[in-house]
């Protein structure tokens, strides 16, 4: 693979259904036999390794990058000690090769994406008519006064097929 990735965003505000949508549309697209990543923004601090396991201390002792390997996986924790966070075009850099990247979060990345709404999300104010970068909106709910395609939430295989289609994903059969 060379050059930018394929890649489709999934925004929407907390407890929107971003994240569940996120897990499904990567085993959709894995069991078509597509190799996903997948890119999470946090808004707030976050540790994957745990308080007294050596990869911790190495950590908490200043280094820069700790890089814990096995035979099943590796993970790289990159501390910003201060420095800014990366952007976006910075992290999807340091993506291996894969069909496609799904994004969740950034809803601000000029990226293609789809809103994800529930009625009880943290806010509802939609994200789409000042966003044109979505096109589409998957909800739980009827959506109104929106020229965009409107998924329920939950069809995934739906929803994949459209993502599938806006990123021009190359057919696997």
């Amino acid at each position: 693979m060379t050059g930018r990735p394929r890649i489709f965003g999934i925004a929407g505000w907390k407890n929107s259904g971003k994240t569940g949508l996120a897990v499904r549309l990567v085993e959709e697209f894995t069991a078509r036999g597509y190799r996903i990543s997948t890119i999470k923004h946090a808004h707030h601090d976050f540790d994957i390794d745990k308080v007294g396991a050596d990869s911790y201390r190495h950590r908490h002792a200043g280094a820069h990058e700790v890089v814990i390997v096995s035979g099943t996986r590796y993970a790289i924790m990159h501390e910003l000690r201060g420095a800014p966070e990366p952007s976006f075009e910075d992290i999807l850099a340091r993506i291996g090769p894969c069909d496609l990247v799904l994004i969740e979060g950034y809803k601000r990345e000029p990226v293609p994406k789809i809103e994800a709404r529930r009625r009880d999300a943290a806010k509802c104010e939609p994200l789409s008519p000042t966003d044109p970068f979505i096109k589409a909106i998957a909800a739980d709910h009827a959506v109104k006064d929106t020229d965009l395609p409107v998924f329920d939430l939950n069809d995934t295989k739906a929803i994949a097929n459209f993502i599938a289609k806006v990123t021009e994903l190359p057919d696997l059969n």
